[in-house]
């Protein structure tokens, strides 16, 4: 039997299997994105595929306080964006 990774959500503080999340990472050139493959070099934070996660961690700062930067609202749109396209996939 294999271990599954978990990770836990700066939203809703869960923690849930690695690949059923998000990863938003701060690379080493100051870009904030989604990561999808979950390998891009930086610093990472993971976050469940839901709007209601996301907006708690926006309101907490929670993204902010895990990847050590500002995130401008823009940052924060293009985020919810790809939140937003995955919820509806998913």
């Amino acid at each position: 039997m294999r271990k599954i990774p978990l990770r836990q959500c700066v939203g809703c503080q869960e923690q849930k299997p690695k690949r059923s999340m998000l990863r938003i990472v701060l690379t080493p050139t100051g870009e904030v994105h989604v990561d999808l493959t979950g390998k891009v070099a930086g610093r990472g934070a993971y976050i469940c595929s839901t709007r209601s996660c996301f907006d708690i961690a926006r309101k907490k700062k929670a993204l902010e306080r895990a990847l050590k930067t500002q995130l401008s609202s823009e940052i924060y749109d293009r985020l919810i964006s790809v939140v937003d396209m995955n919820e509806q996939d998913g």
